[in-house]
């Protein structure tokens, strides 16, 4: 049986020494304050004023007010989703150098950016050598995910296989295997970097199964589908992971020649 909640918000009354502007103004900061109204708290007395003299009807000002709340609550709505992601550092796409890696077009790029695929449940699979821009590509569409509103998760695979053992031995592996199944776009840096044993590959499979077709996964490895099974030792783990992450993906390829290589032979010259 549900029940309604009925508490009144408490608003203080203004005290009787004070003049009737100073009332006002402490009426609305007070109101701001009990409906955690932030920015119409800050900015009320401002735009109260354009709006003067502007000569805006009232409908006119309170709708001003109230977008200005709702805006900087989805900013703040983005910033929050952005910061629980776990990104190592900021990257965009926008930042992108193409001219250091013509593999990749700002075609390619604008068709990741658009959060349809992730919301379709679709991976993708970021391959190429060091350097090439696979984790600036995978941190930059994760961002833009994540201000997209989406609930994303950036992790190193070692990371997560770490984890996921630890909480085996701790008996909270379907919790933490769950956490990670409920987040829209599960970003996983440094795959096929170190070989993981049978254990830790099972572990892997867990999480790939838990999201299969229903939540996206993103993953930037520096080494070709053929070189999975170094990884993965186990032969049927290794094809039933790659099976998983290669159905109905978007596969992009950024090469072998080294980026960060490049901008560090550019600097010797100069």
């Amino acid at each position: 049986m549900s029940t309604t909640d009925t508490t009144a918000t408490q608003i203080p009354s203004p005290r009787r020494d004070m003049g009737p502007e100073e009332a006002v103004d402490t009426a609305i900061d007070e109101a701001c304050r009990a409906l955690h109204l932030p920015t119409i708290r800050s900015r009320v007395q401002e735009m109260a004023a354009d709006a003067m003299r502007q000569r805006s009807s009232y409908k006119d000002f309170l709708a001003d007010l109230l977008e200005a709340e709702c805006g900087e609550r989805e900013e703040r709505r983005k910033q929050r989703l952005v910061r629980d992601a776990n990104f190592p550092r900021p990257k965009r796409l926008e930042d992108f150098d193409y001219t250091e890696n013509p593999n990749v077009t700002p075609e390619i790029v604008g068709t990741l950016s658009d959060p349809s695929w992730v919301k379709a449940g679709q991976p993708l699979c970021l391959i190429g050598d060091s350097g090439t821009g696979k984790s600036h590509l995978l941190i930059g569409i994760g961002t833009a995910m994540a201000e997209a509103g989406l609930r994303v998760r950036y992790t190193t695979t070692v990371n997560l296989v770490n984890e996921l053992a630890e909480d085996a031995d701790e008996k909270k592996l379907t919790r933490t295997i769950a956490r990670y199944g409920r987040v829209d776009l599960l970003c996983l840096d440094e795959f096929g970097y170190l070989d993981l044993d049978k254990a830790g590959a099972k572990l892997l499979f867990q999480i790939f199964t838990e999201r299969e077709e229903r939540r996206a996964i993103a993953i930037a490895s520096n080494a070709p589908f053929s070189e999975w099974k170094q990884t993965f030792t186990d032969p049927r783990l290794c094809t039933a992971i790659v099976d998983r992450v290669t159905f109905n993906a978007h596969i992009v390829e950024t090469g072998t020649q080294s980026y960060r290589f490049a901008q560090s032979q550019k600097k010797r010259r100069r």
